[in-house]
């Protein structure tokens, strides 16, 4: 019996479903910017394998369409205070874990270009279940900020580091393996964290790795169950940073009560919650009044993975379109082959490979030795850069890959529909846009040598291009313009993040992508339509960017 064959009609011009697809061998633009990373790491080929399996397809669909449900008390009436969580969450949070998404740059065995090569497993996991990469990217960067207090470090970072996932609710004493999530925001404040109301009184004289009791709310805490947090509160000192475990040391559970989670409109497998600390425990992570340069260093690792998610949900958006068109036929011809559609298509790659390779550069300064001063110029300067850029773009990228799908891509059965959902998040996470060009407007007035150095290696890059040498001095007047520098702040970070992008491509990619960039996107701003100003090789760009 023909299976495509209904009572009334057969199934034909139908794209196949996209599943079993090698999410690393089929992706060239993410394998350059490896090797241009320094990295080359065989197990990646595997991890693409197992990421884009139809088995893992579905998982990902399971934990969405099944999203945590929060257990406020337990049959007796006592607080719980937990979530539950549909076993495929539990399933990508063990392979995650396997793969180390969550510790893998801190390993005593990491490889070489380690944030290189963990960038591409986050690139990957983003495109097909982005939620659970959270509470991995918490984790992960969490390290940075509790090495400012060693003690605490010493304690956590081996639970950390271990590969194996534990999701019980129990002490942290009981458990091989461990997950850190992060509480800043309020209600009064949002993004202006300094606002923060929440109180933190010293025990027995507190001060640094000392004990405080913390009372207050927190409007988001996402990955509550976390097994510990780190939280801004309102020391006698100032605005501190704490470590708050969900356990405390004699066994009892930390009075964190979750209010509600979060319905949100994307990164529903994920739970976020709100949370009231009736009187927790908490312990101080660095100086009291040193909260924000304590926790700016997992922030700080966070925006990288906001820009390199983003960038790999752009690379998913362009791989569903292109599968599909590469399969319908509109007009008796295969839409890929229709000079319009190829145009949108090619456009759309071009922003994305743009996207990935300044991601990956970011990757790199992660991995820089701390005494480069060109590498810390880079990583400063440009994660602002980066993530406006790449987390700014890729909402439209989707809306316009969804199109291509026509109305099989706005079904919620499809993946496409959900990843159209997803990508405005890492937009507003860590940092909206305007907090980033704030970032950036605060390294041009505070530290113009860190500036100059990362404009010096755009303008090496450039290789005497008039196009990419009329750029940075474009960049250079709207930088001068000091009455004005604020109100224009965004059309300078995006000309900074397109002449950076347009120079790396330069130097990395084939000219073909290369000289599509840079004839097409060093002209204006931020575009609403694809294709509008295309121009380049439309059938080599297109057979780079194949998923297939």
């Amino acid at each position: 019996m023909n299976a495509n064959r209904f009572d009334t009609h057969e199934v034909t011009n139908q794209s196949p479903l996209f599943a079993d697809i090698n999410l690393y061998e089929t992706d060239l633009p993410l394998k350059d910017a490896i090797r241009t990373g320094g990295a080359e790491e065989a197990s990646l080929s595997a991890f693409g394998s197992r990421t884009g399996s139809a088995q893992a397809f579905n998982t990902a669909r399971l934990a969405n369409e099944y999203p945590p449900r929060l257990m406020r008390f337990d049959e007796k009436g006592f607080h719980a205070d937990t979530v539950e969580f549909h076993p495929a969450y539990h399933e990508w949070m063990r392979v995650s874990m396997q793969a180390g998404l969550h510790c893998s740059t801190w390993e005593s065995n990491a490889p070489h270009a380690a944030h290189v090569v963990r960038a591409a497993r986050v690139y990957m996991t983003a495109q097909v279940e982005p939620g659970h990469a959270c509470p991995m990217t918490m984790t992960h960067a969490c390290v940075a900020s509790l090495r400012h207090q060693p003690e605490i470090a010493a304690v956590l970072e081996p639970k950390i580091c271990s590969r194996s996932y534990d999701p019980s609710f129990t002490p942290m004493s009981g458990k091989a393996a461990i997950t850190v999530g992060m509480g800043m925001t309020e209600k009064q404040g949002g993004t202006d964290v300094r606002t923060n109301a929440t109180t933190a009184e010293p025990v027995e004289g507190g001060g640094s790795g000392g004990e405080y009791i913390l009372t207050g709310h927190k409007w988001f805490m996402s990955a509550p169950m976390c097994d510990a947090f780190l939280m801004l509160a309102q020391a006698p000192g100032g605005l501190s940073c704490f470590y708050v475990p969900r356990f405390l040391p004699d066994g009892t559970v930390n009075p964190l009560r979750l209010q509600r989670l979060k319905d949100k409109l994307g990164n529903r497998s994920n739970a976020s919650s709100e949370v009231e600390l009736q009187a927790a425990h908490g312990w101080l992570v660095g100086e009291e009044g040193r909260g924000i340069p304590a926790i700016i260093d997992m922030v700080t690792l966070t925006r990288l993975d906001c820009a390199v998610a983003s960038a790999g949900q752009m690379r998913m958006a362009l791989a569903l379109a292109l599968h599909h068109t590469r399969h319908r036929r509109v007009f008796q011809r295969r839409l890929i082959d229709q000079p319009l559609m190829a145009r949108v298509l090619a456009d759309m790659a071009v922003d994305v490979e743009a996207a990935t390779a300044l991601a990956f550069r970011l990757a790199q300064s992660f991995d820089a030795d701390p005494g480069d001063e060109n590498e810390t110029a880079w990583r400063r300067l440009m994660t602002p850069v980066t993530k406006y850029w790449v987390c700014k773009m890729a909402p439209a990228l989707g809306y316009e890959a969804m199109e291509c799908l026509g109305g099989n891509g706005y079904v919620e059965e499809g993946l496409a529909a959900r990843l159209f959902r997803e990508l405005p998040l890492n937009a507003i996470w860590e940092g909206s846009g305007n907090v980033m060009c704030l970032d950036v407007l605060r390294v041009l007035s505070r530290e113009p040598e860190t500036a100059g150095r990362v404009f010096a290696q755009i303008a090496r890059g450039a290789s005497g291009d008039t196009r990419l040498a009329a750029a940075l001095d474009k960049i250079s007047s709207i930088a001068a313009d000091t009455a004005q520098l604020e109100a224009n702040a965004r059309v300078l970070v995006d000309l900074i993040a397109r002449t950076a992008a347009a120079a790396l491509l330069h130097v990395n990619a084939q000219s073909t992508v290369s000289d599509a960039f840079i004839a097409t996107r060093l002209d204006g701003g931020f575009r609403h339509t694809y294709a509008a100003g295309a121009r380049g090789d439309t059938k080599a760009i297109l057979y780079r960017a194949w998923p297939e």
